[in-house]
């Protein structure tokens, strides 16, 4: 991506988005309770797609999570997938 990606952190709606050309981008998640956030949604509209914009939602929320000492629960398939491509980069560092 270019242009850089304004992402709000909407605490009340529990909900990391992004607007871009009048279109919203989102990673919704809930808060477990016991330090646990359970990601159970990233939605990028066909307009916005193909941007990165799924991965920048879902590693600020990542950063958020780590900054917060939370676990994650990757009900979303697409975090899960991005979690598993994150551990496998880091363990061969």
């Amino acid at each position: 991506m270019s242009e850089a990606l304004s992402i709000r952190h909407d605490q009340s709606g529990h909900q990391f988005e992004a607007v871009i050309d009048g279109h919203r981008a989102y990673l919704a998640y809930m808060d477990l309770g016991k330090q646990t956030l359970d990601i159970y949604r990233t939605f990028v509209p066909n307009a916005l797609r193909g941007r990165g914009i799924a991965a920048a939602l879902t590693e600020e929320a990542l950063a958020y999570a780590e900054g917060m000492g939370y676990s994650v629960i990757p009900s979303c398939s697409y975090v899960e997938r991005y979690m598993e491509r994150r551990q496998r980069q880091q363990s061969k560092h």
